[in-house]
């Protein structure tokens, strides 16, 4: 004999009720019933119920599961991979989910309060938040990267558009003058970069003569930042170190 009705609820946790919906729908009808007329639960019948539940939790309604199940020579196993196959694929979107509301915390911890649409204007698709644990790592406990991340917490949409809006001009100078043929140890490009010096001072930090050429050789050597200048002009990254340590130079660094 089988397991009765209030037993199989209790293993699978679900109610009684359910089971009988089950059964009144036709999606699992318990296969064998004793002469007093209770029905019993074969283990033929507890496995299609594990079917049942899987593709339940997996979202589907109860009527596409029926046909799921209902599928011609659709064994145990088939199901087992497509599960297999569901659940990986719900693995990976609730990383992603995950991985962007980690991000969201970033952000907000780093003072990037915005919404989606003031973000995606400001920053286009750079998420600041991404380089966060590694700059913690570089510069965390530093004066400088305190200092920034005080700043920064306090900036509204129209302040970030700002920055973006100046940070945008040094560089379309210094790829003008780069385009002229200036040198980079010229007045023209030293000059530039202590404009880019004092953009750093003004939104972020005390940005030293030593501080920014440290970030000129990180232009070129990192590729992440390279692209933001070999972006606007092949060559740029390199003259704008040249720059910076130009300037620092001059600067009696």
């Amino acid at each position: 004999m089988g397991l009765p009705v209030g037993q199989v609820a209790r293993l699978a946790g679900i109610t009684v009720r359910t089971l009988h919906h089950y059964d009144e729908i036709g999606l699992l009808t318990p296969g064998e019933r004793a002469a007093s007329g209770y029905r019993y639960y074969t283990d033929g019948d507890l496995e299609r119920l594990e079917q049942v539940l899987f593709y339940r939790e997996l979202g589907f309604a109860l009527e596409e599961i029926a046909a799921i199940l209902a599928e011609p020579g659709a064994d145990r196993m088939t199901h087992l991979r497509r599960q297999h196959e569901l659940l990986m694929r719900r693995i990976a979107r609730l990383r992603e989910m995950a991985a962007a509301v980690e991000l969201a915390m970033e952000a907000h911890t780093m003072g990037f309060d915005l919404s989606p649409a003031e973000r995606l204007e400001v920053f286009g698709e750079f998420r600041p938040e991404e380089h966060e644990a590694e700059a913690e790592e570089r510069w965390g406990g530093g004066r400088e990267f305190a200092e920034s991340r005080r700043r920064v917490a306090a900036y509204t949409k129209q302040d970030w558009l700002r920055l973006r809006e100046e940070g945008e001009e040094i560089v379309a100078g210094l790829a003008a003058v780069f385009a002229a043929g200036e040198p980079p140890g010229g007045a023209a490009a030293m000059d530039l970069a202590e404009r880019h010096r004092g953009h750093i001072t003004r939104w972020f930090y005390d940005c030293g003569y030593d501080i920014h050429r440290g970030l000129g050789e990180m232009y070129v050597a990192d590729e992440r930042f390279a692209v933001n200048f070999e972006g606007v002009a092949p060559g740029l990254a390199v003259y704008v170190r040249d720059a910076i340590a130009a300037n620092a130079a001059r600067g009696g660094s």
